[in-house]
């Protein structure tokens, strides 16, 4: 293993290097425990600006341009940040939902293929990249970020948590199969909004536990933010619609 461990980050779009849980694992989880951080997202400019704001902040990083729904182009992205900055000791996957978000009864095969595709099929291309590596070595850990609705089922976020369910499925599956030999491999559950100051949903704090998870090492999953208060918003928001319905 290098001097220093290397930690690629996934992201899909620009925005994502602005919120949870792309830059703040780099700023404030990742990045203070010495890891060099491979950027890899669609926006070269983005993501060459934030390479220098980390690097302000001692935080060694580049950046590699990808559009994580092509394949091919992603695999080559993870490649060259190996190559680059050595083995890959850390992966995190976060891409945020983009395209149409639709409800379950108007959830159609091209809306279920778009989020599929980003959320399960971007993963299962980083993961392939890495592992082979991650297996040789005999470590290495893969940290697959989703939302709440891969946990709780909300209507309105239909497409989207029917590629996010899968992809926690097969998180934790790879943490039964893998931790054996020495690759852990976690799914971290956002069910909050980013608040600074906030006890919990802090930025800091929130990067503070994607690092925690990657040091307990027994455990396949971080929950973040109050699952009850989101079955709550889901059944006022069913109750709602059925009132609206009967009204009409």
């Amino acid at each position: 293993m290098s001097d220093h461990q290397n930690a690629p980050l996934v992201a899909d779009q620009s925005e994502d290097l602005q919120n949870l849980p792309t830059c703040l694992l780099v700023r404030f989880g990742l990045g203070r425990h010495g890891f060099r951080v491979a950027l890899i997202a669609r926006n070269q400019n983005r993501l060459e600006n934030l390479v220098d704001e980390l690097a302000e902040c001692g935080v060694t990083a580049a950046a590699f341009p990808a559009d994580i729904r092509e394949r091919d182009t992603l695999a080559a992205a993870l490649t060259s940040a190996a190559e680059e900055l050595g083995p890959v000791d850390v992966l995190e996957y976060s891409p945020s939902p983009t395209g149409p978000i639709t409800h379950a009864a108007e959830t159609t095969v091209a809306s279920a293929t778009a989020q599929f595709e980003l959320h399960v099929l971007g993963a299962l291309t980083a993961v392939q990249t890495v592992l082979p590596g991650m297996l040789a070595r005999g470590a290495g850990t893969v940290l697959l970020t989703t939302g709440v609705s891969s946990t709780v089922p909300a209507p309105f976020l239909a497409n989207v948590g029917l590629a996010m369910a899968g992809l926690r499925n097969w998180a934790h599956t790879l943490h039964a199969e893998l931790h054996p030999r020495g690759i852990h491999v976690a799914t971290v559950t956002i069910a909050s909004g980013v608040i600074p100051g906030d006890a919990l949903a802090d930025p800091d704090v929130i990067g503070s536990r994607y690092y925690r998870l990657h040091q307990q090492r027994d455990r396949s999953e971080e929950v973040i933010g109050d699952l009850a208060a989101f079955r709550a918003l889901v059944a006022d928001r069913n109750d709602r619609s059925v009132l609206s319905t009967t009204a009409d």
